[in-house]
């Protein structure tokens, strides 16, 4: 009886090991998230939004490790819902105030309100949902994600930052749109990629990591002209992300269909 004890010790103290790492990332993502409201207030929105995207590749990262090394838990996935909200929503409306929106006036904290409250409720539907069985949505997000939002709302400043104004922007125009159009993408059901479940072939997998040097090698080199080009991308996969979600929908509602009439036949 005391030797099984002590083996269920064992692999209780195993387990909380595991569950360190991701845990640990986790709240580094929260410091990140928390300083680049630090270089905004010092005018330093350069690095302000480099910290944000630091925070949204630990983010990509925290739950992946979690599940590889079989440390994922409830106390982790509560902490990630937090973090998210702190480096993708406290944090990125603060940077746009700090930059744009208070010239705005009382306008410009209201849509800070907004922007803020429709993160908080875009991670609670999130949790709601994460419990469902397995399907083919699950290649789909309902609505955007918090850190892509997060990125998205940025991006006027990234533009501003990146050269790559091919045209005069009025910014103070600009700046409520994305914060008007991110915060109905946040709470909306519309379907964007989740990229959660990309199968990889073998053979192509010497050129993904070409393309991830290549990329990152790029971000080093043109930081904001490389990070305003894949908010532009991203923003063209939304209505190709519809077009496939509706398709999918409309194939499995026929095979359901079908599925039922077989049912029918044989009874």
């Amino acid at each position: 009886m005391q030797q099984q004890k002590n083996n269920l010790k064992v692999i209780a103290d195993k387990k909380n090991a595991r569950m360190l790492l991701p845990n640990m990332l986790t709240l580094f993502g929260v410091c990140i998230g928390l300083t680049s409201i630090r270089f905004a207030l010092d005018g330093k929105f350069e690095f302000a939004i480099i910290a944000i995207i630091f925070a949204a590749l630990i983010d990509g990262l925290d739950g992946r490790i979690a599940r590889l090394i079989r440390g994922t838990s409830k106390v982790g996935k509560e902490l990630d819902s937090l973090t998210d909200m702190i480096s993708f929503g406290v944090a990125p409306a603060f940077i746009m105030y700090f930059w744009k929106l208070n010239t705005l006036g009382r306008f410009g904290w209201l849509l800070c309100l907004i922007y803020v409250i429709c993160v908080a409720l875009r991670l609670a539907r999130f949790n709601v949902n994460s419990n469902q069985e397995p399907s083919w949505r699950d290649n789909f997000f309902e609505g955007v994600p918090s850190p892509a939002g997060g990125i998205l709302v940025l991006t006027p400043l990234i533009l501003s930052l990146s050269g790559l104004n091919l045209f005069q922007i009025n910014y103070d125009i600009l700046v409520p749109i994305f914060f008007i159009i991110t915060s109905f993408l946040l709470i909306s059901k519309f379907p964007s990629y989740s990229f959660k479940k990309i199968v990889i072939q073998r053979k192509t997998t010497i050129f993904l990591l070409f393309g991830i040097v290549l990329f990152f090698g790029l971000l080093l080199i043109y930081t904001f002209n490389v990070i305003a080009i894949s908010v532009l991308i991203y923003l063209s996969l939304l209505p190709i992300s519809f077009t496939h979600y509706q398709r999918l929908k409309k194939q499995n509602i026929n095979e359901k269909i079908q599925d039922d009439d077989d049912l029918e036949d044989v009874l």
